[in-house]
């Protein structure tokens, strides 16, 4: 059977740009987390090696990194790019579900946008920490998805033809009761690494907002555009609006909020579509980053 995110790894690669600026990485790593010396860290979830690449130009010379995918696509494209790459860097295909860790083996366990696809969250998380050594760190970057769809602002449309937060909010609590998979996992991590023992629990935001303007090159804008869409800000155009209406409606939206969702992604994918490159467009994604140490026993 195919696996989903081995198809997507254009938008993989394009999204996580929207995320973090090199400067907060470099600041995270030096004077929150305060690594000095080399360390072993591995990355659960780790897809092409995004947090590798962002994370091992700041850390001490000498750190190793292992990431751990379920994407046959993803491994082999996190090999093609880090066999070019100064660093010393591991790559294993195996579901995190049923990777079998070595307890003590590292000093930082991490994952980002891994556990709000899992039923089972909690679970993986225990083996983030069993991973890692006693006083180890475990760091989740999630996100909370209510968040990021309240920031975004289009300065050329008018408010009301913007996301309706209630109705998302609606959308977002019938999924997680559907799949039990929680889009908004980001702000209940703190709390989750408490509940599995963890100590000097933490958490903050990721710094970067992304703005779009005219007055950038054409290039820079349509790349920026690019990003912004992959993370949705520009909805996709709806092939089958009746099917579309019956999906909505399936998921506990009432008729009237079921036609206005559609008028809003119609109105956005018209606008944005026609000319979002040229358009004054904010977006602040707004991941959580949660942190915490294994307990010295």
């Amino acid at each position: 059977m195919d696996y989903y995110w081995d198809s997507r790894i254009k938008y993989l690669m394009s999204s996580r740009e929207l995320y973090f600026n090199d400067d907060y990485i470099e600041f995270l790593i030096k004077n929150v987390w305060k690594i000095t010396s080399p360390i072993h860290m591995v990355d659960f979830g780790c897809g092409f090696g995004y947090l590798g690449l962002k994370m091992l130009p700041f850390m001490p010379k000498g750190t190793k990194y292992t990431g751990i995918d379920k994407g046959e696509a993803l491994i082999k494209k996190a090999k093609e790019i880090f066999e070019k790459l100064p660093y010393e860097a591991s790559f294993i295909q195996s579901d995190v579900n049923d990777f079998e860790v070595s307890e003590f083996e590292f000093d930082l366990a991490i994952c980002q946008a891994l556990l709000l696809h899992l039923v089972n969250p909690k679970e993986v998380l225990n083996k983030m920490i069993q991973s890692v050594k006693l006083e180890g760190k475990i760091v989740c970057i999630e996100p909370h998805r209510i968040s990021a769809n309240a920031n975004i602002y289009i300065a050329e449309l008018a408010e009301e033809t913007n996301i309706d937060l209630g109705i998302i909010q609606k959308l977002h609590s019938v999924y997680q009761k559907r799949t039990g998979k929680d889009g908004n996992i980001g702000l209940k991590i703190p709390t989750l690494m408490r509940e599995n023992g963890l100590i000097d629990i933490e958490c903050r935001v990721s710094d970067r907002v992304t703005y779009l303007n005219s007055d950038k090159e054409k290039k820079v804008r349509e790349n920026i555009f690019k990003s912004l869409k992959s993370e949705g800000v520009c909805p996709p155009h709806i092939e089958d609006e009746e099917k579309y209406l019956k999906r909505l409606i399936d998921n506990k939206l009432d008729l009237k909020e079921a036609k206005r969702q559609i008028e809003i992604e119609k109105k956005l994918n018209s606008e944005l579509t026609e000319s979002g490159i040229l358009y004054n467009i904010l977006f602040a994604p707004t991941m959580m980053i949660s942190f915490g140490n294994r307990r010295k026993i």
